[in-house]
């Protein structure tokens, strides 16, 4: 496990000094500081870990992959900005430090936002090592799982069921878009920085994501119930505060951890699809499983 964390850490290391070049590349601004400032704020980086971990599985190029990795962060980074915001769920503090819209405003914040959703097709269109036809495939996939019919979706349906009860599938639907549509993007993105990758592999890529978001998700629930703070970097107790149904609300405790063992074990099941090493790849699954932060 401990060289799995130091290799997981020196990824992570990489994706970090990417995206701060990429960033730098930008306009000096109180927004570009909102960026960086919410970009580097000590985020796991188990997406990009993910797109690094399919490309070396389906035979890619590791730059490719890292760069690939840093357009999907710049979404989900995006996406936590305006989750944090007081007309979302109104978080002040998310890392272990003040929400972008605390320490730069709602405004810069807000902008922050909308600069990175834009910032990532960019970075994806500038690869000049994947081929044309892979890149175009790059930016449909990570536009389509991060829009209306993905991850935006979700939140659609995360505000409609403040206002309603809905079902523990109803929830896990909501899961599948909010959480697991850019998981899936980071595992079919990395997929594509190979020429030789397979449809095969794409779904497995896809199936792969899905079973671990889910799984990810219900997680991150149990957590906001008996994670520690100072650990987490966020307050927990956040979805009681905000009246959020959740799959652990419904199930249990330790039903949902049951529920978690299952989900990781079709995630592992799917990676037999895919031609190369995973081995990687499955023990990134048993650890978010089981992870406390």
């Amino acid at each position: 496990m401990t060289d799995l964390n130091e290799y997981i850490k020196s990824v992570a290391d990489d994706v970090s000094k990417r995206l701060e070049a990429l960033l730098s590349e930008n306009m000096d601004s109180v927004v570009t500081s909102a960026m960086k400032y919410s970009a580097q704020g000590g985020g796991k980086r188990i997406r990009p870990l993910l797109t690094v971990e399919f490309s070396k599985a389906c035979g890619g190029n590791y730059e490719a992959a890292v760069d690939f990795g840093c357009a999907v962060e710049m979404i989900h980074t995006y996406s936590l900005i305006h989750d944090d915001l007081p007309c979302m769920d109104n978080d002040d503090m998310r890392r272990g430090k003040p929400s972008c819209h605390i320490a730069f405003g709602e405004d810069n914040a807000l902008l922050a936002g909308d600069a990175l959703l834009t910032e990532a097709f960019c970075v994806l269109s500038c690869v000049r090592s994947v081929s044309e036809k892979n890149i175009v495939k790059a930016v449909s996939f990570l536009s389509s799982f991060a829009g209306i019919n993905g991850m935006v979706g979700g939140q659609v349906l995360d505000l409609q069921f403040e206002d309603v009860k809905p079902t523990v599938e109803e929830i896990t639907k909501m899961y599948s878009l909010k959480t697991c549509a850019l998981i899936k993007a980071a595992a079919v993105l990395g997929c594509l920085t190979s020429e030789n990758c397979t449809q095969r592999e794409i779904e497995a890529a896809c199936n792969y994501g899905e079973n671990l978001g889910i799984a990810f998700q219900i997680v991150d629930d149990i957590l906001d119930i008996v994670g520690d703070e100072k650990i987490l970097g966020k307050p927990v107790g956040s979805d009681d505060k905000n009246d959020k149904s959740t799959v652990v609300k419904y199930l249990g405790i330790e039903k949902s951890k049951e529920y978690v063992k299952e989900l990781t074990a079709k995630a592992v099941n799917s990676l037999k699809d895919i031609s190369g090493d995973t081995a990687v790849l499955e023990q990134i699954a048993l650890l978010l499983a089981d992870r406390t932060y």
